[in-house]
């Protein structure tokens, strides 16, 4: 069996191996000892028993675990506050004693202090520290075959074109997201669910956030039976509500609400009244 291999960057099971004044060591296999400090070492640990910890290096480029949480692994997109600027590049609050770097030739264009942007974690070969980019199209695909039209996925919006935003797919991949598709305002590292609406002969992903009318009310027609059931019955939203309180409720258009009202209604399972809808 071959050895384990701890990973830079990401969360660990590693052996707790001796306690010293300032914390403790685990065992971080092929990066040896490393220090877990007291400040961030649970008030239950013990020597020989196995803990999780996320590996990262510290201001003096040592690799060091912690139990704190980041706002992101590598390998995953977040949408992260610069914090500082200067001449190495831009420094982004991920949750961590130490600041993330962005190097400059990892911007796409300058970032600002004060700015939030979408960035992509990784291990920089050079200086095997960890690092991000906002050039998210030289890590993550932009074409596959993996994903099947109406397949729902989650997405991350993060960027913004004449032709409609650009999306993460599920972590892994890049989509786009025409502006006929798009029925509610869309903010940069904004997180929901869309679907596959196509896969382009030349592999590139079409998306939507609504399925194909029929189907999609098919869907939401038990979202809105739910939500009454929810409600003791009784519901204030009505095809006369405003149209980002039902994309807000639902995740869907003023239109497609009001076809699925309207199936409900004819099949005798709501009353839509003047400022409600109740359960029959």
């Amino acid at each position: 069996m071959a050895p384990t291999m701890a990973q830079l960057g990401q969360y660990n099971s590693l052996r707790v191996i001796k306690q010293v004044d300032f914390g403790y060591y685990v065992d971080g296999e092929q990066f040896g000892q490393v220090l877990l400090p007291n400040k961030q070492a649970p008030d239950d640990i013990e020597v020989d028993q196995d803990i999780s910890v996320f590996l990262y290096t510290d201001s003096e480029d040592r690799i060091v675990s912690t139990t704190l949480k980041p706002k992101a692994l590598v390998g995953e997109c977040a949408y992260l506050k610069v914090i500082e600027t200067n001449r190495v590049g831009a420094f982004l609050d991920w949750g961590l004693p130490k600041d993330l770097l962005v190097p400059f030739n990892e911007q796409l264009k300058p970032m600002q202090e004060g700015y939030s942007y979408t960035v992509f974690l990784f291990i920089d070969e050079a200086s095997e520290r960890i690092a991000a980019t906002t050039r998210l199209d030289e890590y993550l695909p932009s074409t596959s075959n993996e994903f099947m039209p109406r397949q729902s996925v989650q997405l991350m919006i993060y960027s913004k074109s004449d032709l409609g935003f650009k999306a993460v797919i599920d972590g892994t991949h890049l989509g786009q997201l025409y502006n006929n598709e798009v029925f509610c305002p869309l903010h940069y590292g904004e997180k929901l669910t869309g679907y596959i609406k196509q896969i382009r002969d030349d592999g590139r992903i079409d998306l939507t956030l609504q399925l194909p009318a029929h189907i999609a009310r098919d869907e939401l027609s038990e979202k809105i039976l739910q939500h009454l059931k929810d409600k003791d019955g009784v519901s204030n939203i009505t095809d006369k509500s405003l149209p980002s309180d039902i994309s807000n409720a639902f995740g869907v258009s003023k239109k497609t609400y009001k076809k699925a009202l309207g199936l409900l209604y004819k099949n005798q399972l709501i009353k839509i009244e003047k400022h409600q809808i109740t359960l029959v």
